[in-house]
């Protein structure tokens, strides 16, 4: 069973879900949740049981839930956790997420954190046997392991870039364009500071010669120069606006209020539905990589259900899971077993279709990535310079 927090959107409703939806709101639902009632008879569960708690977009409905069921022998109960780290991270380490659920589904680049605090625990890889079918620079991703041990399963990859309206536009290859006087109104970067941050440091490094080592953690000068990059062009009143949230950011392009913006390919997907001819940009000055990846609570070890969490993870790599997913929101799971399964049910997945996927998302990562870090050294000090953003 899938529950939505504090937005009242059904589940596995793929135009009502964002990777963001819940920063405003989340805060207090799961709050709620984690305190109340409801809360406490769901920790109370058999042990094939494992309440999932992870980024909305990682949710496959109860009828994909019942299928995992099924296949694996673990039961899943799944909650939205909102997908800003910074909410989930004291959930766990001052709230009392842990006493209620069993694996996490984060954006990547907390694990080392949690892990040092003791609020998660290594996977046995020996008891995931799909793992090895992960294609290798997944698990070359940055911040999966601490102390020689495997913290965070690659179990959702994308990579992010620009969105441009075809005949508004024409063709993009830079990030310039979002910054470029030419369309000044008519650009838009998400209201994030994981997203809207990088996209700038990846600009300033490759095409302005910005002194900057690692777009996706910047020191403070690097940042400071970043910010201001940022703050100059928002009062000259180069963007439309700061989107926040998937359906904002979708009806942006779908009223054509914007003809470029940074943001999510799904978006475009969905755009092009409602009759937008966009398409997802390839920049010349490299991609945003990203990983939603999943980790094993403490709580769930302390529960007894470390076998089933297991378990849990394995499935999520059979191939339904990447199919389904896929299918829903245009996401990969890094595994050549996605492929496999829906050639083995052609009559319920398009072999051709998911292998495209694959390829598509392979082909990106083949080029220059610069990989999103949820929890940067000094992401203090992103989250002050983003609210000087917000008052410029």
């Amino acid at each position: 069973m899938a529950h939505s927090i504090g937005n009242g959107s059904p589940p596995g409703i793929f135009s009502q879900l964002t990777r963001r939806q819940l920063v405003q709101n989340g805060v207090l639902g799961a709050g709620a949740l984690a305190v109340g009632s409801l809360g406490l008879l769901r920790a109370a569960r058999a042990l094939d049981e494992i309440n999932f708690w992870a980024t909305g977009t990682l949710d496959i409905g109860d009828d994909g839930w019942r299928t995992i069921a099924n296949d694996s022998g673990v039961k899943v109960d799944f909650t939205d956790n909102g997908n800003d780290p910074g909410p989930a991270v004291a959930k766990l380490a001052a709230g009392n997420a842990n006493d209620i659920y069993d694996v996490g589904g984060l954006q990547g680049g907390s694990e080392k954190e949690l892990a040092r605090r003791g609020l998660i625990a290594p996977w046995d890889l020996s008891q995931i046997p799909n793992y090895a079918s992960v294609w290798q620079w997944a698990k070359d991703i940055p911040y999966l392991t601490h102390d020689g041990k495997a913290y965070g399963i690659p179990t959702v990859i994308n990579a992010d870039s620009i969105i441009a309206v075809r005949d508004k536009a024409g063709s993009v290859d830079s990030y310039g364009v979002i910054f470029d006087p030419k369309l000044k109104g008519k650009t838009a970067m998400e209201d994030a500071w994981i997203n809207s941050v990088i996209f700038t440091a990846i600009y300033l490094k490759n095409s302005e010669n910005a002194k900057i080592a690692e777009p996706g953690n910047l020191t403070a000068d690097e940042l400071g120069l970043v910010m201001e990059f940022l703050i100059k062009h928002k009062r000259d009143r180069q963007f439309r606006t700061f989107w926040n949230g998937w359906e904002q950011g979708l009806q942006l392009l779908a009223n054509q209020e914007v003809w470029v913006m940074t943001g999510w390919e799904p978006i475009v997907y969905a755009a092009r539905m409602r009759g937008v001819d966009c398409y997802y940009a390839v920049p010349k000055e490299g991609y945003e990589g990203w990983g939603n990846n999943t980790i094993l609570l403490k709580g769930a070890v302390v529960r007894g259900r470390t076998k089933a969490a297991h378990q849990l993870v394995n499935a999520l790599l059979s191939g339904f899971y990447g199919c389904k997913l896929g299918l829903l929101r245009g996401y990969v799971v890094p595994t050549d077993n996605n492929v496999a399964y829906a050639t083995a049910h052609a009559n319920a997945f398009d072999p051709a279709g998911v292998r495209e996927l694959a390829e598509h998302v392979k082909q990106k990562f083949a080029g220059k990535i610069y990989w999103q870090n949820t929890r940067p050294d000094n992401f203090q000090l992103y989250e002050t310079w983003w609210q000087r953003l917000r008052n410029a």
